[in-house]
């Protein structure tokens, strides 16, 4: 892995088939607030978003789960693409890049004309935990959730270096959307929560022929 030769840029959409949580800060939680916060930006519209490292984090673990990884880590395929942490000769960065997924300027519009909201953005949904001896719910709390049919920008970025097969990292990559596709992001997902859809997926190829620009 000396010279990188090319970068494989994907843009696509991530539509909430079910509502999502993403953990962020429950440092302050006032009386009656909520109890599970979802991850926000920190900028004066507070929307929320999908962090690239929970996509990356899963769309790996995923792999290592369908590729039969012994344990974290133990698969040489996956950390080829997604990098291999450590102070041995076997340490390499990450091939693939996440960005983080924000609001379409449509679901932001929606989501805050939307009268069936509790909050800016997202919907408390109750939670309870069910005593299976006494046939009662207990400890009940709320969770944020970004509802139901918002939709997210997403890109990815493919590296590509002189030692690599472009078609076996190309095809891991999809593979890994796929997996991620039938399973769940977030949290809850046992739950019903994080079922998402990506939308179509535009490629586009970076690198010297075209000065690294799309």
């Amino acid at each position: 892995m000396k010279q990188l030769v090319k970068k494989i840029k994907y843009q696509t959409s991530i539509t909430l088939i079910t509502g999502l949580h993403i953990g962020g800060s429950s440092d302050n939680v006032e009386i009656g607030g909520i109890d599970n916060p979802v991850i926000k930006l920190a900028t004066k519209g507070n929307e929320p978003y999908i962090p690239g490292s929970s996509l990356k984090g899963k769309m790996r673990c995923l792999l290592e789960q369908t590729l039969g990884a012994s344990e974290i880590g133990g698969n040489k395929d996956v950390n080829n693409l997604f990098g291999n942490a450590g102070n041995d000769e076997n340490s390499q960065p990450s091939k693939l890049i996440v960005r983080d997924a924000l609001l379409t300027e449509e679901s932001k519009t929606f989501l805050l004309e939307c009268d069936n909201l509790d909050m800016p953005y997202t919907e408390n949904k109750w939670e309870n935990v069910i005593d299976r001896t006494k046939g009662v719910a207990e400890h009940p709390r709320q969770s944020e959730r970004v509802p139901a049919g918002a939709v997210f920008n997403a890109e990815f970025i493919l590296n590509v270096w002189d030692d690599d097969k472009e078609e076996e990292l190309v095809a891991l990559f999809e593979k890994g959307i796929r997996l991620l596709e039938n399973d769940y992001l977030g949290g809850s997902g046992s739950r019903g929560y994080g079922q998402i859809k990506f939308g179509e997926f535009k490629r586009t190829e970076l690198s010297e022929d075209n000065n690294w620009q799309a």
